[in-house]
């Protein structure tokens, strides 16, 4: 069985392992969503608007009081989330 060291060195491994295989693959997917998006001449515009939906229970970025660095978002009400727990919220919240 593998020491908790050794589990940790593995981790750190496969996620160096794992943004390199995500850098090399990122360049191919950008390329294919171009591509798409000339074949059907669809602009940033059209994917941004159809996003939104009449009755989408969206939270409007009005609503945003805490905001981290991987984009979660709350309103403030509510339950506080998972990211946020444990964490002094004012260091997230937004101007």
């Amino acid at each position: 069985m593998a020491t908790f060291k050794e589990l940790q060195d593995q981790i750190a491994k496969l996620k160096q392992d794992a943004e390199e295989v995500r850098s090399k693959e990122i360049g191919s997917a950008i390329a294919q969503i171009k591509s798409l998006m000339n074949d059907y001449d669809i602009t940033v515009q059209d994917i941004e608007s159809s996003g939104r939906r009449k009755g989408s229970k969206a939270v409007s970025l009005s609503n945003v009081q805490f905001k981290d660095e991987s984009g979660n978002t709350w309103s403030g009400r509510g339950r506080m989330p998972a990211w946020l727990k444990g964490k002094d919220k004012e260091k997230f919240r937004v101007s």
